[in-house]
């Protein structure tokens, strides 16, 4: 009985979440799978008839939106990669004792919905907003210069949005770099930009890896920030998805969409894993 208890036990603990995985991710994902293969209207209604020209429509008539979503993904997880990356090492080895302190500043935007963040942002860029209105008025910017709408307010956006998901990642594998690692590469006479080089670099690579998955994926298929920092030339593709299944009610168009950015995401990611060596970042991980 305790034999057969003890097999049980593994399949009873993950029991829940495989069981929540099973309800809100594969069951919505088959559905918008079989949407994707149909054809059809609201009106008149849908039916499965393995119609694939809906991901060829979609990819020929948006292909300009996905190329822009993955550059401003791309773009986006640099530019936090060079902010994230100082202040998970200053967090790390210059926090002392007030480490969970600057952890909960990181994390203090949370506390707010993620729309308000991006409206406060709206009132910071506009034209007459806090920011740009003095400068504006005193003649240290021409008076067309804006920044909402243009591709450098929804990076920025993006950036600032999911920089916590680089920042927090980056500082566990900081954190667990052995102090002494570092003394020992100083007193092999390494300067300091070879002891972070040779030493904090390679260690801080599963942060880095983990940050790097974490905000490019949403980052990319994100649709808040185009909308509300965007303009017409800044739409990305999650607007398209969203507004083709809720204002055009063009279902199985929108679930191609999905499935087309879904399947480009992994693409990214394995190559990105591949080009990394994730064997050698799991390895680093575990020492």
């Amino acid at each position: 009985m305790r034999t057969l208890r003890a097999r049980l036990t593994p399949y009873a603990l993950i029991f829940p979440g495989g069981l929540w995985l099973a309800i809100f991710f594969v069951v919505p994902t088959l559905v918008m799978l079989s949407l994707s293969l149909q054809s059809g209207n609201v009106v008149d209604g849908f039916a499965f008839t393995w119609n694939w020209h809906s991901y060829v429509d979609g990819i020929t008539t948006y292909h300009d939106q996905i190329i822009r979503s993955l550059l401003y993904g791309l773009a986006a997880t640099v530019i936090q990669i060079l902010i994230g990356f100082p202040v998970a090492y200053w967090i790390a080895f210059k926090g002392g004792n007030n480490k969970s302190v600057y952890l909960f500043l990181v994390l203090l935007p949370f506390l707010v919905s993620f729309v308000l963040r991006t409206i406060s942002w709206q009132f910071l860029l506009s034209d007459n907003g806090i920011l740009l209105g003095p400068l504006r008025d005193a003649g240290l910017l021409p008076q067309d210069f804006r920044v909402l709408a243009t591709p450098y307010a929804v990076i920025g956006g993006l950036s600032y949005n999911f920089l916590p998901f680089m920042i927090l990642p980056m500082y566990v594998a900081l954190e667990r770099i052995d102090p002494r690692l570092l003394e020992a590469a100083q007193d092999l006479y390494a300067s300091r930009m070879q002891t972070f080089l040779r030493v904090v670099l390679p260690l801080s690579l599963p942060g880095v890896f983990a940050g790097v998955l974490m905000t490019f994926v949403p980052a990319t298929s994100d649709y808040v920030n185009s909308s509300v920092l965007g303009g017409t030339n800044t739409t990305m593709i999650g607007n398209v998805i969203q507004n083709q299944f809720l204002v055009n009610q063009d279902y199985p168009v929108a679930s191609a969409l999905s499935f087309t950015l879904m399947a480009l995401l992994l693409i990214g990611i394995f190559v990105y894993a591949r080009a990394l060596g994730t064997e050698d970042v799991l390895e680093v991980a575990a020492r």
